[in-house]
């Protein structure tokens, strides 16, 4: 299959066969979890403020996935002249879903770390499905001692609330819960803009504990090694993308869509450079608040997919080039 061709096996098209993100293999025993990344859906949304439906983003990323997967022996990018998503680049898994416990947040979330971090024990880095971005918490606290860690972040909206009526845990806080961990060392926050996403105190709060927030104007005037530039190095970095950090005309089925968002490839760009930069020392990843009711048309699912197969195919392809040097 080195020939990127369709010669041998079975065509598998991608629409027959289960929906496994990639057409990836399972694996559910989560102490046998062999490859480079493991796919996790954690489809929980009952920290959702206004419109619920997350908890299906998991399956409609998946199914979406399935569009990028012909089986074929890695994707060839002529604009760069690489092939990606090689088997000797990346071997992926999908180990499922985390048990989520309707109307409990608590036991979901133990539940969601409990899972990111038997995909840590097992060396492979988690790739996780949301649900809504409350999701996040969970996730990112499962990677305590695996620090320093650079969180950069994609959204609409700062996500930095402290407490609304006792509620520390929705999906408007989970930036400032993972600001609070000692394994996060500072973020870098894209796309944040106009009305509703916080207030100045939230800002204030993001910024002493070390966050450059950055709205899509300040990146489309800086353009993508200017941002880069912002970005510290010498650290691990873990991605959190909300889709609704993207524009509400390619990405409209969410929750809290929010006009004035980013284009595709202005995300991609910045992931893709900083993959780079870092020799792929990109070690976990999130996408969050996919709500597939809410586009019949299934476009924002294709472009989570999207982004992610890309994003995964960047990371790997250039830890080959760091080990090859």
């Amino acid at each position: 299959m080195g020939n990127n061709n369709y010669e041998t096996g079975r065509l598998n098209l991608p629409f027959v066969g289960h929906c496994t993100f990639a057409k990836s293999p399972v694996c559910l025993n989560w102490e046998e979890i062999d490859a480079d990344v493991a796919i996790l859906g954690a489809p929980n949304d009952m920290g959702t403020q206004w419109r619920a439906g997350s908890r299906f983003g998991p399956r409609g990323i998946r199914e979406a996935s399935t569009l990028f997967s012909f089986g074929h022996a890695g994707a060839y990018d002529h604009e760069d002249d690489a092939l990606y998503l090689t088997q000797d680049q990346v071997r992926m898994v999908d180990v499922g879903d985390a048990d989520i416990v309707h109307t409990d947040m608590v036991s979901s979330n133990a539940n969601i770390e409990l899972a990111v971090r038997k995909i840590l024990a097992s060396g492979a880095m988690p790739v996780v499905l949301g649900g809504d971005h409350s999701i996040h918490a969970p996730v990112i606290k499962a990677y305590a001692g695996r620090g320093p860690i650079h969180i950069v972040h994609f959204d609409a909206h700062l996500d930095f609330v402290d407490e609304r009526h006792g509620v520390r845990y929705g999906h408007g806080s989970p930036l400032r819960r993972a600001s609070e961990m000692d394994h996060i060392v500072g973020m870098t926050q894209l796309g944040i803009r106009n009305v509703s996403s916080s207030n100045r105190s939230d800002y204030d709060a993001a910024r002493a504990a070390g966050s450059n927030i950055l709205s899509v104007r300040d990146v489309r005037r800086l353009g993508t090694e200017a941002v880069l530039a912002q970005i510290p190095e010498g650290c691990n970095y873990y991605l959190t993308i909300d889709i609704d950090g993207f524009d509400p005309s390619i990405a409209p089925g969410t929750g809290t869509p929010s006009h004035g968002g980013f284009q595709y490839y202005e995300v991609l760009e910045i992931i893709q450079a900083l993959a780079k930069r870092s020799g792929g020392n990109i070690i976990g990843m999130d996408l969050v608040e996919v709500a597939p009711a809410y586009d019949p048309t299934g476009v924002t699912s294709i472009l989570a997919a999207q982004l992610l197969m890309n994003s995964i195919g960047f990371i790997f392809y250039e830890r080959k080039q760091a080990m090859s040097r």
